[in-house]
């Protein structure tokens, strides 16, 4: 059996994608690459970017999911506002194509992969090399966060119900019950 996921870490001037492919038990990465749009000095130019080029990805690649980063803080209002948009432009041309989309936190990204979800990005990026044939060369910072941002959905995968196309995953679970977690830690309840 084989699945695509299509993984994205918006930004306003790089947004990185890469697709995960899963054939049975093994994984490997069909593309790992950023979007950039540093030179663009229209905010709303790289908005449209972001949308059309997503869309290509999509039409190129044929993801069956896709999972994208969602930011949670920052220092800078407007940049995090900014930050938001492009997460939206991505997520508008996903579902324009019709196909499911889950969101991860940065926590939960980083613990799907390495079991710590304050883990360094540096560590990320380490434990991603030895899981998957990476691609030649060194990738950009952007373009393994959106690997991580796959990977992680395959984690959760088999949690994640679309039954409206999107469905926001919390840092710590993908429910946020007690039940969830009698379910997933029995040796903890006495």
């Amino acid at each position: 059996m084989s699945k695509k996921i299509l993984g994205i870490d918006p930004g306003s001037r790089a947004t990185g994608y890469a697709v995960l492919v899963q054939e049975n038990t093994s994984y490997s990465v069909e593309v790992c690459d950023v979007l950039r749009m540093a030179k663009m000095d229209n905010h709303n130019d790289r908005l449209q970017y972001i949308f059309e080029e997503i869309t290509k990805l999509i039409k190129k690649h044929h993801p069956d999911e896709c999972a994208v980063e969602t930011p949670v803080y920052g220092v800078d209002p407007l940049a995090m506002l900014k930050l938001g948009r492009a997460q939206a432009a991505a997520i508008l041309a996903i579902t324009n194509q019709g196909i499911p989309v889950a969101e991860y936190y940065p926590k939960m990204v980083k613990k799907a992969i390495t079991g710590n979800g304050n883990a360094s990005k540096q560590q990320v990026a380490f434990m991603l090399d030895k899981m998957l044939n990476m691609p030649e060369g060194k990738l950009s910072q952007d373009a393994t966060d959106a690997l991580s941002v796959a990977w992680c959905h395959f984690t959760h995968a088999d949690r994640t119900q679309n039954q409206t196309g999107s469905k926001k995953m919390h840092q710590n679970n993908s429910k946020s019950s007690w039940a969830q977690f009698v379910e997933d830690n029995p040796d903890r309840v006495k």
